[in-house]
């Protein structure tokens, strides 16, 4: 996979790209990461790439001919069509499944604005996706961003240490995920459930089934609206309702 990201402060990205399962990813050429200044698509000498809002207002609003330009020239070296992705508190909700979707593509360009807001006609003429992190605003893109890379990223073939790693991962299964536990079984007098000393597999199965329902129903009871409860997870939520 190719990941462009669009920003005005490239600096950002160099710490986060640069560790962890993001860096691993990328020895591992699983993805391929560039960063762009598009201040230096600017036509104008000054290079500015903001102006005042037509109609008046408060801030600064980005305009269209920086960011078109380098959209054209970074599609033009594409070998295939990027999802052109822009994070904006106006977009859809980012999910688990959105993350699942999006690391099925081979090229996806994020546009990671600042000050005001973008000009409408970035969002209406060259954008396939917009996307929220949240109901809440941020003073730009950049993180957004990055953090739907990283959620991208690890879902790609290779890049984690174990393929199924991720399958039972919270919102993967449209549940949240069951507790883990590791070494030692007992420390300062808290102990592991002993279902998962046990050894017994089938009997580790339905504990971790059991306490992924169980989160679920105490913490997020919104996903299970609409999720195929087996006759046993509704025997198990009617005995906690009766707590």
């Amino acid at each position: 996979m190719k990941i462009d990201f669009l920003t005005l402060f490239p600096e950002m990205f160099e710490g986060v790209l640069g560790s962890s399962i993001l860096q691993k990813a990328q020895e591992k050429d699983a993805v391929q990461f560039q960063v762009v200044n598009f201040r230096e698509y600017s036509d104008n000498k000054h290079n500015t790439v903001d102006d005042y809002p037509y109609g008046g207002g408060a801030g600064m609003v980005l305009k269209p001919q920086p960011v078109f330009d380098a959209v054209e020239d970074l599609t033009s070296k594409a070998a295939a069509a990027p999802r052109i992705i822009l994070v904006c508190p106006q977009g859809e909700r980012f999910t688990q499944k959105k993350a699942e979707q999006l690391a099925k593509e081979e090229h996806l360009l994020f546009i990671c604005g600042h000050y005001e807001g973008y000009d409408e006609r970035i969002r209406e003429h060259l954008v396939t996706d917009e996307i929220s992190i949240g109901d809440f605003v941020l003073t730009g893109g950049e993180l957004p961003a990055m953090m739907i890379a990283d959620s991208v990223v690890r879902l790609l073939p290779g890049v984690l240490g174990k393929e199924a790693s991720h399958i039972e991962d919270s919102f993967s299964t449209g549940l949240l995920e069951h507790p883990h536990y590791t070494r030692p079984a007992d420390y300062k007098g808290l102990k592991v459930p002993e279902t998962l000393l046990s050894g017994n597999h089938a009997k580790i199965k339905e504990w971790r089934n059991k306490e992924s329902i169980r989160r679920t129903y105490v913490r997020r009871p919104d996903l299970l609206k609409d999720y195929p409860l087996t006759e046993q997870q509704r025997k198990w939520i009617s005995e906690w309702e009766k707590e």
